[in-house]
């Protein structure tokens, strides 16, 4: 996986991802029991529109789980397994 760190100010720092968003999302988060919400995806990887990508994820065939986290925002889940039970990736 390829990220490039790009550090504007003091305030605001966040990765410039080098490769596509949906391929980022699925390797960030597709087996490693870790949660991506909205403002999370906004403030740390520049990713705008988080339910959009998700959606075209679902389409593809990814099974992606939403849950809450503590602070109350829709964060989203990923398997290890889509959903005809294959671990291949599908956006690599």
């Amino acid at each position: 996986m390829s990220i490039k760190f790009n550090f504007t100010s003091a305030t605001t720092s966040f990765t410039t991802l080098t490769v596509p968003q949906k391929t980022f999302i699925e390797r960030h988060l597709r087996g490693t029991q870790r949660s991506l919400s909205e403002p999370q995806a906004v403030a740390t990887f520049g990713i705008q529109n988080l339910r959009a990508r998700i959606s075209e994820m679902r389409a593809a065939g990814l099974d992606i789980r939403t849950e809450k986290n503590s602070k109350g925002n829709t964060a989203y889940r990923m398997v290890c397994r889509d959903v005809t039970g294959s671990r291949a990736k599908v956006f690599a």
